[in-house]
């Protein structure tokens, strides 16, 4: 078995160390026995949407954000065809945001790619912290770190996560990312994957069922990501437990 992995516009959309998920699906693959390859599209270069089975959008501030719009937008059909095709795709923070129908800055509107039902706008303050959710169809919480003055609200799509923690979309109405066929949405940086193994196994699930019609993913030792998890919701949910008293 094999996986192609595709790095979109990694020379602009880093800004939180993105490719940290990038190295946790690949050794998460190469453990278990299947192949993954990985391929960066920089800007200019032409996406392979065809042979791709899991896509990367990063995050960028608002001005790298705004370059690499105009340049989705000349895939946007191709893009749209992949998703609908049962795709899979990770979009973390400005990469989350362009996956809607905009985003409204104090600069102007940047066009989305409007391949999921959402739209972002800018807001203050920044809404900063560790973040804790819980999604009903994964084993346990999922944590990370946000840092995004965006507040995004999703329509007729299911948020990728309820918040137990922290901020979320926006700070509202207590949902965190979006969850649209295969593709994941999310503000959750850390990297994501790495502090949450299970979330990166679901990813690697939908693209091998895709392309092969079934996922073969033999158990791992996950203990220390286990307790590295367990200590992190434990201690985020005691400082609010403090605060609270």
């Amino acid at each position: 078995m094999k996986l192609q992995i595709t790095h979109l516009y990694p020379d602009l959309l880093n800004l939180y160390g993105d490719r940290g998920n990038i190295q946790c699906m690949v050794m998460r693959c190469r453990w278990r026995g299947i192949e993954a390859e990985v391929t960066e599209c920089r800007m200019g270069d032409s996406v392979d949407f065809l042979h791709s089975d899991i896509i990367l959008l990063g995050g960028g501030s608002d001005r790298e954000q705004q370059i690499v719009c105009t340049r989705l937008q000349r895939i946007r059909k191709d893009f749209r065809e992949y998703v609908e095709d049962g795709g899979t795709v990770l979009a973390v923070c400005g990469g989350y945001q362009l996956l809607g129908h905009y985003y409204d800055t104090p600069d102007g509107r940047m066009k989305g790619l409007e391949l999921v039902d959402l739209y972002t706008v800018q807001e203050s303050p920044r809404l900063i912290g560790n973040i804790v959710l819980k999604n009903e169809t994964l084993p346990y919480e999922i944590v990370g770190f946000e840092n995004h003055g965006g507040r995004t609200y999703i329509g007729n799509n299911a948020a990728f996560g309820e918040v137990v923690s922290g901020y979320g979309n926006n700070g509202k109405d207590g949902c965190e990312g979006v969850q649209y066929k295969n593709v994941f949405g999310t503000y959750l940086h850390g990297p994501l994957l790495p502090k949450n193994p299970h979330v990166c196994d679901l990813l690697l699930t939908s693209a091998l069922e895709r392309k092969y019609g079934k996922a073969e993913l033999s158990p791992l030792d996950d203990a220390l990501e286990r307790e590295a998890n367990r200590y992190i919701l434990k201690r985020v949910l005691e400082k609010n437990k403090t605060r609270g008293a």
